[in-house]
């Protein structure tokens, strides 16, 4: 599936409009977040029920605002617009698990 890139115009309606989205912050001086940004990329084609997201959360204060993040490159799970999770990871197993988490949930 396409990966999306939104900012603070079009972060809003995206997330809501998605039953289930996964959104990478990074930023551009974030070596992490270049290094997995092609593995997120990859990683959406296999979840072709998920919306993926891309936000450069120094250009997209708005959306920033809506996670507490603590270290990055982090990436949240949004269902119906709300968050419903956040993680903080540069290894693709713990990226798979924060997304396998949420897709039995669909029904909740």
């Amino acid at each position: 599936m396409a990966v999306t890139d939104l900012d603070d115009t079009t972060f809003a309606q995206a997330i809501a409009e998605a039953p289930l989205a996964v959104v990478d912050f990074h930023a551009g001086w974030c070596g992490p977040c270049i290094m997995f940004k092609p593995k997120f990329k990859r990683i959406s084609n296999d979840y072709p029920q998920v919306a993926f997201f891309m936000v450069d959360g120094e250009k997209a204060p708005a959306a920033r605002k809506t996670v507490q993040i603590d270290n990055l490159p982090y990436f949240a799970v949004y269902r119906g617009g709300e968050l419903v999770e956040g993680l903080s990871t540069a290894k693709e197993e713990g990226f798979r698990e924060l997304i396998e988490r949420h897709l039995g949930e669909e029904g909740s």
